[in-house]
């Protein structure tokens, strides 16, 4: 029984990652079962007639409409035919019985493909007809098996696109993470090397040296250790302004990221950022979360062709601004703001949300910042452009 009520990894379940939107969506379709037993109950009486075969129904419904969100995707088509397949053999003897049919419709709106879903519909409507004409039923039970399933699967249908968007999301995501993290380690490999391999040989070659001259002219020994000391203490220092700029790098890796994966969905990025621009950690990393809060909001839901991302350090604070021309409407505490405030608020910072319907959205941070531990470098261009 658990084995069955296991989504498999192919099965709709398994593929969104979304499990309790979709139980409480394939539990809330299963309410109407109520309906099939009420009304012939309240039209004829309790009958063994009618009763067993819609009692046997259920329990074959119940097993297909787990199997739409719990077996694997391919085998829908299928699933959906048998819904058909009962609902015409109960029909005869509950008038109720194409309910059956409006929910094989409802259950192919979890296909990937529109066209198929809405094709299905209309050939499940065709179907019903020579059961309408042979039972004499009102030729509009046919257009209530065409209206439901189209209307029963429509929220179905966005709802579950928008989750299939978000699970695209997730991999391109991760897989510009990995890509990072790639890039990263072979900048970290190269950077050890060109500052640690010729420095590490020269203390090889003058320790070497010492050692045979400790005996022979220990004066001259003494001054080689000294010189070994001097080339230890210099390429110390050189690990760790390189292991302070790696820590530094997380809003411009962000940006990176950011620029992938809405140029990934048609969207087009533009942003500066001062690459000499020194901030502590702490501020740059809950910076780095606001801004990819931001950014995803925008592949969401924002519906833009372009977004923007400036910023600024100026009169003791750090400004960044992220903008968007899409549809606006973003609620002051809706898809992700109350994090994003929460960051900003332990920053001792302000978010501040511009967003008018249709006019696109402006989300502006202010965070203040010691001037002695942040700044940037003037004495050159170090301007990062990712457009």
């Amino acid at each position: 029984m658990i084995r069955m009520l296991t989504p498999r990894p192919d099965s709709l379940l398994g593929q969104l990652n979304s499990p309790m939107h979709l139980i409480r969506a394939a539990f809330g379709q299963s309410l109407w079962l109520i309906v099939l037993f009420l009304v012939p109950w309240g039209a004829r009486g309790f009958a063994w007639f009618w009763f067993l075969p819609t009692l046997a129904s259920v329990a074959v419904y119940l097993y297909l409409h787990a199997q739409v969100f719990l077996g694997p995707m391919r085998r829908l088509v299928w699933y959906a035919a048998g819904m058909v397949l009962l609902g015409l053999a109960v029909w005869p003897v509950n008038s109720v019985g194409f309910g059956y049919l409006i929910c094989a419709g409802s259950a192919l709106s979890t296909a990937r493909s529109l066209k198929h879903w809405l094709v299905g519909v209309v050939l499940i409507t065709l179907i019903s007809l020579p059961m309408v004409l042979w039972l004499q039923a009102p030729m509009w039970v046919m257009l209530v098996v065409l209206v439901s399933g189209i209307l029963g699967g429509s929220n179905n249908y966005l709802y579950i696109r928008n989750l299939r968007k978000d699970a695209q999301l997730r991999l391109s995501q991760d897989e510009v993470r990995r890509l990072a993290t790639l890039a990263e380690r072979e900048r970290i490999g190269r950077d050890l090397h060109d500052l640690l391999g010729h420095t590490l040989s020269l203390v090889a070659i003058k320790s070497e040296l010492a050692r045979r001259l400790a005996i022979k002219d220990p004066e001259r020994a003494q001054r080689e250790m000294t010189e070994v000391e001097r080339v230890a203490r210099h390429a110390l220092s050189e690990v760790r302004a390189a292991v302070t700029g790696m820590r530094r790098s997380d809003l411009a890796a962000e940006l990176v990221s950011a620029r992938l994966m809405l140029e990934a969905s048609g969207v087009s990025f533009e942003a500066a950022f001062p690459a000499g621009m020194c901030l502590p950690a702490s501020i740059e990393t809950s910076l780095a979360l606001v801004l990819r809060e931001a950014v995803t909001n925008i592949h969401r839901h924002a519906d833009a062709r372009t977004a923007w991302v400036t910023f600024a350090l100026d009169d003791g604070a750090f400004r960044m601004c992220i903008r968007d021309n899409g549809r606006g409407g973003l609620g002051a505490h809706g898809n992700g703001v109350s994090g994003m405030r929460e960051r900003v608020r332990a920053l001792h910072g302000t978010l501040d949300i511009d967003s008018p319907p249709r006019r696109g959205t402006t989300l502006s941070v202010c965070v203040p910042v010691n001037e002695a531990t942040a700044g940037h470098v003037p004495e050159e261009d170090t301007t990062r452009t990712f457009a």
